[in-house]
């Protein structure tokens, strides 16, 4: 599957702008920590960024986490789709589903996920509510603050360890990366 495929099938099951958007900033960023820890696959990761919340309207995750991520694996074996890897990563980043992240590709979703949010969070308290004036040090800083985004689970970015980076690395890139779409982001 390629990038267009990917985006007709998104665009087919998601309604939803803010979901949409997110979905983009997700791609985004797993296209730019893909680059440092997969650079013959940043299309790839990019589809499973983009997918990874395939079923947000499909399904009643917010009274059955267990859901989010298997339902996103049948949306897409009806849409003809056979690849495992594709569906352990988007499970993956909802471990409530019982699946566990083990692999790179499976820990930078987890860990971009929550970070999109974070970030655009971020702006959002920023005059210009723009993505390029959020410096690093303002995202640690809050990032150490419970309470602001408290949605956003700091566990799971963190878990960006497990491939070798760090979460310095994760800000970074998500910063980069969400810049460079902006437009597209409404940032």
């Amino acid at each position: 599957m390629n990038r267009e495929q990917a985006h007709g099938i998104l665009m087919k099951y998601m309604k939803g702008e803010n979901y949409i958007i997110h979905s983009y900033a997700v791609e985004a960023i797993m296209r730019g920590l893909a680059k440092k820890l997969a650079p013959d696959e940043i299309e790839y990761w990019g589809i499973v960024g983009l997918l990874h919340d395939l079923d947000e309207e499909q399904c009643d995750w917010q009274n059955d986490m267990s859901v989010h991520g298997p339902t996103s694996v049948e949306i897409l074996k009806k849409e003809g789709i056979e690849d495992k890897t594709l569906f352990d990563a988007i499970c993956a980043h909802n471990p409530k589903n019982g699946v566990k992240a083990k692999t790179p590709l499976q820990y930078a979703v987890l860990a971009a996920d929550p970070m999109s949010g974070f970030v655009k969070a971020v702006a959002q308290i920023y005059p210009d509510k723009k993505v390029a004036s959020v410096k690093h040090k303002s995202v640690m800083k809050r990032f150490n603050e419970a309470r602001f985004a408290k949605g956003a689970n700091r566990d799971y970015m963190e878990m960006i360890e497990f491939t070798g980076l760090s979460l310095d690395d994760l800000i970074d890139v998500a910063l980069e990366e969400m810049t460079a779409i902006a437009d597209e982001l409404g940032l």
